[in-house]
């Protein structure tokens, strides 16, 4: 009986407080938690190396973290030979040959790994003190050979040729290259001739004056004992020989005078890389370095800022549009607003990124926005800290930025502190439209016309030309002259001549293709039928495993994504049906209604521009008559987006000539496709269409 009493003396007290509860009101949120970072235990060697550990012993397992702070470093005429110096690192050492030293790490199921100013390895803590000696003999005593030294020459070499044509890669470098100028670290372009004056001496120099002790940082973390890392390191490393790397000057960056578009034309483009840039000093140890990540992360920090939610979820003009804001505690570094945006709305996507940077300056963020953005922030911090790595880290910054020892431990209540107040402060210092400089890149004769229509504010913004070196350039000139008696016919039949005849054409009542691509590491199979008889299968598959495919055969037709079986409306069928013809050309002739556009670039080629249909676009190489390029506007999901297919390697296979190159780009994805096989007359039967 005393025990249901108690019981209910309780309940009665439970509801009495709960009924007073105002449920109505948001409860106001409770302080910032403390944050608890235990410190690193460290020591210093007399060459000046800065050590860290941190122990955690939940797992066997150690890393190992080298870090060298030297300011930036300017390589000028011999760009290229800190990546040339990262390569040849970690080939073993004078002691230990490059194959024996491989071998080892393998062995022991260890990771070692070099940068030109860095250096990291991990194993078991079993076996951390030989993996330590090991990373410690590659570091001190490079083993670096001719032999090696020109195989990787020669593979940096490969890469710079081959993203000659690639517009992100271009639009990356010519945009820092501007922001910096091309006599700054971060803006300058490594090239093959800046290569080739790299010699194996310069690698040797370059490694003696910045690969040194002075500025570097050592961070254990894992199942070890300090005692017994302080040993260890002091043994392994106290060889390196003591040296402060050259003091070196150059211009700082600055902003332009006036808001100005710098255009890039890469005629392969089929999609435009759009950047409003403009230079920051922003340092972690500055007062409002957290308000300035704040501001950015609600005008561009993920799927929930303002770009994202303009110029994707609104507007649909991208698959995704961020900001980024950089610290450096050596030099001014960049603020940077982007976007890949399709050819027609290059000019419209410009405008509504300086919009929202406008915002960002002139109105305050919402409550709600500032509120989210802190919670992410808060859990984000939160989460690092199950890992030991965040720790290290924390240290490292701590020592290298010059930060207060209760940065970390303060930092959640000072995100909360953040005001909307601080947070528009904190844009108009760092965001500018004024005196943005909008770098875009991409396909001219498409976006020029309309980008030199642009206005903003009131005021017109110029268009300036640059070319892939980051040079000033004149206006590209889009007029070509289409040769006197050329038309869509005689182009067209130029096409059909040259990969064979019509004869040869007619003659093909089947045809079987298989062709082969890279995605992400996974090999891509596409697997392509097409008959005389309105037949037509297409099937992509990973690993194996069919993803997409589509089915023709007469006049009806399915397709099948993921195991999803769909048939095909009237309306997909008559468009499937208009791609699944063996030569699409000889329809072209028969139905008449194609019109000879003009002339323009593909890539390094002049074509004839012939426009199909208002969706679909066609180029043919006016010296080879080869068809080089097809552009498509598709619609899915409420949004229309660009399909671009490139053909290239022509050979032939029973009298015709095909394409053994397929490249095809659908937003931000491309597939270059190797044909492995074509069978002509050969290799189809009904059963291919069930």
């Amino acid at each position: 009986m005393k025990k249901l009493f108690i019981t209910l003396v309780m309940a009665v007290i439970a509801f009495n407080v709960t009924a007073q509860i105002d449920r109505t009101k948001q409860p106001k949120p409770g302080p910032a938690p403390k944050i608890n970072l235990s410190e690193p235990n460290t020591f210093q060697l007399k060459n000046g190396l800065k050590v860290m550990v941190v122990e955690n012993h939940k797992l066997p397992r150690v890393s190992i973290q080298l870090d060298i702070d030297n300011p930036p470093i300017l390589e000028g005429s011999k760009a290229g030979v800190s990546d040339l110096m990262s390569s040849l690192l970690g080939n073993g050492s004078t002691s230990i040959e490059k194959d024996a030293f491989n071998e080892e790490v393998d062995f022991l199921g260890a990771t070692i790994n070099f940068g030109a100013q860095s250096a990291f390895a991990s194993s078991l803590s079993k076996y951390f003190p030989r993996i330590l000696e090991l990373m410690a003999d590659a570091a001190i005593n490079p083993n670096f050979t001719q032999e090696e030294f020109e195989k990787e020459k020669a593979k940096i070499i490969t890469g710079i040729k081959s993203q000659a044509n690639d517009v992100s890669a271009i639009a990356s470098q010519v945009q820092r290259a501007l922001a910096y100028g091309k006599n700054h670290p971060f803006g300058e372009l490594t090239t093959e001739e800046t290569v080739n004056n790299v010699n194996l001496i310069d690698v040797e120099g370059f490694y003696r004056d910045y690969f040194v002790p002075e500025n570097a940082y050592l961070v254990v973390i894992g199942d070890v004992e300090f005692k017994e890392v302080k040993k260890l390191v002091t043994k392994a490393f106290t060889p390196w020989t003591k040296a402060t790397p050259p003091s070196l000057s150059f211009t700082k960056p600055k902003d332009v005078q006036y808001t100005q578009i710098n255009f890039v034309d890469m005629p392969n483009a089929v999609q435009s890389e759009v950047a409003v840039q403009s230079i920051v000093e922003l340092k972690m140890k500055d007062a409002d370095y957290l308000p300035a990540l704040v501001a950015n992360q609600i005008l561009g920090g993920g799927g929930e800022g303002r770009l994202f939610l303009n110029l994707r979820e609104d507007k649909g003009y991208t698959y995704g549009s961020y900001s980024s804001l950089g610290s450096d505690k050596y030099e001014p570094v960049r603020f940077n607003a982007y976007a890949q945006v399709r050819n027609q709305v290059t000019d419209s996507s410009v405008v509504e990124i300086l919009n929202e940077i406008n915002r960002m300056v002139s109105e305050p963020v919402s409550e709600k926005e500032l509120k989210n953005t802190k919670a992410k922030y808060a859990g984000r911090f939160v989460r690092a800290l199950e890992r030991p790595q965040t720790i290290a880290n924390y240290a490292l910054n701590i020592e290298k930025e010059g930060l207060s020892k209760d940065f970390y431990k303060t930092y959640l209540e000072r995100i909360n502190a953040i005001s909307v107040d601080e947070v528009k402060a904190a844009a108009q210092k760092y965001f500018t439209v004024d005196n943005a400089r909008i770098v875009v890149t991409g396909k001219g004769s498409d976006v020029v016309e309309n980008l030199e229509k642009i206005k903003f504010n009131g005021k017109a913004v110029p268009v300036l030309y640059y070319d892939k070196t980051a040079e000033k350039s004149e206006k590209p000139d889009y007029s070509a002259a289409i040769p006197e008696g050329t038309t869509a016919t005689s182009v067209l039949e130029k096409y059909i001549e040259v990969i064979g005849g019509k004869a040869k054409l007619d003659g093909v009542e089947s045809y079987a293709m298989l062709a082969e691509a890279e995605m992400q590491g996974m090999k891509l199979e596409l697997e392509m039928k097409k008959t005389s008889k309105n037949q037509f299968l297409q099937d992509v598959r990973v690993m194996g495993n069919s993803m997409q495919k589509q089915v023709i055969d007469g006049d009806k037709g399915y397709m099948m994504a993921q195991g999803q079986r769909k048939d095909l409306s009237e309306e997909e069928l008559k468009k499937l049906k208009e791609e699944s013809a063996a030569f699409p050309e000889l329809n072209y002739l028969l139905a008449g209604g194609v019109s000879l556009e003009g002339v323009e670039a593909v890539g390094d080629k002049k074509a004839f521009k012939l426009k199909v249909t208002d969706e679909k676009t066609v180029f043919y190489d006016i010296e080879t008559g080869l068809k080089l390029q097809e552009v498509s506007i598709q619609e899915a999901q409420g949004q229309s987006f660009t399909s671009t297919i490139g053909y290239s390697d022509y050979r032939e296979v029973s009298g015709i000539k095909f394409p053994f190159g397929i490249s095809q780009t659908t937003g931000p994805q491309k597939f270059d496709f190797i044909v492995k096989e074509i069978k002509v007359n050969d290799g189809v039967n009904a059963a291919d269409f069930e």
